[in-house]
């Protein structure tokens, strides 16, 4: 025989909804009542069913997940560090890719009146005024993964601490013109990472000493191919850079490949490091800042779970070490010829 909560109500001599409170823990219920009616859902086998109990107390159990791409690296990692720490538990992960401006735009205005869920999780996705009111609208716990939201719970690295310690390690081997290929999004909106990066980069010189070099810093669009453009760029001053921090890894492996089809040896005339430690960086033997992308998914699922099921949380903001990770791609400064100054 299978009972319903009505069976269990009708032999406790209580209301449904005083069973429902009972069980689910909810408050309105007195100690020696909430007692009396689980003892009687034990000996009678009765459980309740996690749809059941979450309707009971409002609750839905799914989180979305919003990330601009699926199938890039970054993105993937964070996405498998999320569902990883999700798995086990009662809530259902929906996942939302917004690849384009329009799938973006059109996720922001649908969600408040079509989707039903108790939480978001957005993958460093850069947001805008009108988006931000949206979601605020709808009354649900917001993390953001990879970025920071105002005053919403996040997990992330600290991008300025990235570039400046991409930066430190150059100028710790010896190099003094240090320049930057940083990234435009490819996006209306701007990520924050560049300017952070950027700030990064531009305070581990000014502490050495060194003077930050307006044609130095190049800005182009993000993926190896901004990598190629950029180091084409630098190649061609007139008195090109010793070194260069590219903003992530991919940059510097188009960076590196203009290098080798330059005939520039790397890294006895040119140093580089890049920043993020991409799965292939290893292969590349690139210096790198290692960011803990899987770990800030994992992170940021717990702290949506913890929110959303235990309402108690150490810290909603969350910030990730990184550190650098030398390989092959740096070394000393090249020796200038005899009776030329560098």
């Amino acid at each position: 025989m299978v009972l319903n909560m009505a069976d269990l109500a009708e032999r406790a001599g209580v209301s449904i909804a005083t069973v429902s409170r009972a069980l689910s823990g909810a408050p309105g219920v007195s100690e020696e009542t909430r007692r009396r009616i689980k003892s009687l859902a034990e000996d009678l086998s009765y459980t309740v069913s996690p749809d059941a109990a979450r309707l009971a107390r409002g609750a839905r159990g799914r989180v979305a997940v919003v990330t601009p791409d699926v199938a890039h690296w970054f993105y993937a990692a964070m996405l498998d560090g999320i569902v990883t720490s999700l798995r086990g538990t009662d809530l259902d992960v929906m996942l939302y890719e917004v690849k384009e401006e329009r799938e973006r735009r059109r996720f922001f205005e649908e969600l408040p009146a079509r989707r039903q869920v108790d939480a978001l999780i957005l993958i460093a996705l850069p947001i805008s005024d009108d988006e931000r009111r949206r979601l605020d609208l709808m009354g649900v716990t917001v993390v953001m993964a990879g970025g920071t939201l105002r005053e919403h719970p996040h997990v992330r690295i600290d991008d300025v601490a990235a570039g400046r310690q991409a930066t430190a390690q150059l100028v710790r081997a010896g190099h003094e013109r240090i320049a930057m290929i940083n990234s435009t999004g490819t996006w209306s909106l701007e990520y924050a990472a560049p300017g952070a990066r950027l700030r990064g980069f531009t305070s581990a010189l000014e502490e050495a000493g060194l003077a930050v070099r307006p044609e130095y810093v190049v800005h182009r669009r993000w993926g190896s191919h901004g990598g190629v453009e950029g180091m084409s760029a630098l190649l061609s001053l007139p008195q090109p850079p010793t070194a260069v921090v590219a903003f992530s890894d991919e940059v510097a492996f188009g960076a590196l490949r203009t290098l080798r089809r330059a005939g520039v040896p790397v890294p006895y005339a040119m140093s580089v490091v890049g920043i993020d430690d991409h799965h292939l960086a290893d292969m590349f033997d690139l210096s790198t800042v290692h960011q803990p992308v899987t770990q800030q998914g994992f992170a940021a699922g717990e702290l949506a779970r913890r929110i959303l099921q235990e309402a108690q949380v150490d810290s909603l903001h969350v910030t990730l070490p990184t550190h650098v990770v030398v390989r092959g791609t740096t070394a000393a400064p090249p020796e200038p010829p005899p009776g030329r100054q560098p």
